[in-house]
């Protein structure tokens, strides 16, 4: 048992640096959203290309009225990300220590 043990903690340090990189994906957007970025920059590129998917399924979610002016969809994705690492990360070690 102590195999599948160890194979859980191994998923959950993997999901947690997972979310953890998706996390400073969405922080460095949102921040490089304020100075008009070049869109033809790859680093640029690569930030839309991966965090366009999360993003875009939080708008489409939100209502209309709290789709104008600000863009709250980093915040939400944020929150989202930070519950993941608290419930789900731990979740998974818990279960992993107490197959052990």
């Amino acid at each position: 048992m102590f195999i599948f043990s160890n194979f859980l903690i191994a998923v959950s340090k993997i999901v947690d640096i997972a979310l953890t990189f998706l996390y400073w994906l969405i922080l460095i957007r949102a921040l490089i959203s304020w100075v008009n970025p070049d869109p033809f920059n790859p680093i640029v590129q690569f930030l839309y290309k991966t965090t366009d998917p999360i993003l875009e399924r939080i708008r489409r979610l939100l209502p209309f009225g709290l789709r104008m002016g600000i863009d709250i969809s980093p915040v939400i994705a944020i929150l989202v990300i930070i519950f993941l690492q608290w419930f789900l990360v731990r979740t998974i070690m818990d279960i992993a220590l107490r197959v052990k």
